[in-house]
Order: structure tokens, then sequence, then C-alpha cells
């Protein structure tokens, strides 16, 4: 990873620019519970735990990080076409298993789009590993 792109907790100032960068990545789904608000949520639930990578003060990656008190998620993990292939994914996601460790979380999961090709190589790269008899199920939850 470059020297000069460093990894820290998200905020909620960095949102817009973490949205920004979401909306820009082939094969991202966003839904109407990714704005401002209801990430400020989720931070304030996991403090800490989601991470970008700043370079010259701006997001050049990013990772939504959490937990339900017994396994971690990540969601949404980006890194910039620019700053690909230099470790800045796999450094956010470091971060975020060693955050979880220090909650006392032990497992981690994370969503990947069934035809996202590259996002499987890379996790599957990292040692991750698929449950094929799980399948996720989403209901939005009205008014």
């Amino acid at each position: 990873m470059s020297h000069s792109v460093t990894i820290q907790p998200m905020t909620t100032e960095d949102v817009s620019e973490v949205l920004a960068l979401w909306e820009g990545i082939e094969g991202l789904i966003l839904t109407a519970t990714d704005n401002v608000e209801d990430l400020s949520c989720y931070f304030q639930h996991n403090p800490g735990l989601s991470q970008v990578a700043i370079h010259d003060e701006s997001v050049v990656g990013a990772v939504l990080c959490g937990h339900d008190g017994r396994r971690g998620y990540l969601h949404h993990l980006a890194v910039t076409a620019e700053y690909q292939k230099q470790g800045i994914g796999r450094a956010l996601v470091r971060e975020c298993m060693s955050k979880l460790r220090n909650v006392g979380i032990r497992q981690c999961n994370l969503f990947l789009i069934a035809d996202n090709a590259d996002g499987r190589r890379f996790w599957e790269n990292d040692g991750w590993s698929e449950w094929p008899e799980i399948r996720l199920m989403s209901k939005t939850i009205e008014g």
C-alpha cells in the first residue's frame, strides 16, 4: 500500500464523498438506506469500525463494518480505479477485522453480488469462502 494513503475510521463527514465513490463502482448496489442519516446511525451502533482510505484529503477507498454482537459484517468495500491493485482494499479489510477482534467478534460475513467476478476473485484470494447453501432475503420495512 502506498505510504501516502492512510486508513482511518469513517465518520459522518466522510459520507458524501464515500457515497460518490460507491456510486462510481460498477457492480456495487446502493439502497435507500445508503444515506447520511442512516449511515450516521450505523456509525453510532458500530463506533470506529467502518473505515476509509484517504490520500491528499480525499477518500480513495471505503468499507462499512459492523456487528450484531455475534458476527461481523462488511458492506460496500470499494477503492477508486486509480488506487486499485495497491493493497488498499486489503488494508481496509485488515483494519476492520482487527477492530472486530478487539470487540470480541470472531467471525465476519460479507455480501457479494452474484455475478461480480472481480470481487469474488478478491475475496477468495484473501481467504474468504462462499456458503452456497445460504441465500440472502430482504424486506423493506414500511412506514
